[in-house]
């Protein structure tokens, strides 16, 4: 196995499916990833020279994932909650941000709710 960012990548997957299992990895990231390492995105890891798992190494150090990502994510949230903002205290709350409705939706936010 392999293991960038912190992570152990499965070898038998392309580059381009396995690199998605890195927490802030997407599907257009990985493929731009794969581009700009010049290597094909559907080889598989188990075939990728030590020169390339090294470019790829080196690009994904350029960005933030993992621990990092999860980190300011959690920060940024805790923010809005010290702030007191509407988004914050929907937060605080278990309850769904982005303006969803919860009359009748949102059942997985209230049973969520009370194991907090």
């Amino acid at each position: 196995m392999i293991r960038i960012a912190g992570v152990n990548i499965t070898e038998n997957k392309h580059i381009c499916v396995a690199l998605r299992s890195i927490y802030g990895i997407g599907k257009n990231t990985a493929n731009n990833i794969c581009i700009s390492a010049k290597i094909n995105p559907y080889a598989k890891v188990s075939i990728l020279s030590e020169s390339d798992i090294n470019k790829v190494r080196d690009i994904i150090s350029t960005l933030t994932v993992e621990g990092d990502l999860r980190r300011k994510i959690t920060l940024n949230i805790k923010r809005l909650i010290d702030l007191g903002t509407y988004r914050g205290l929907r937060h605080k709350y278990h309850l769904p941000t982005r303006g969803q409705r919860t009359r009748t939706n949102a059942k997985t936010c209230k049973k969520l709710k009370n194991i907090n």
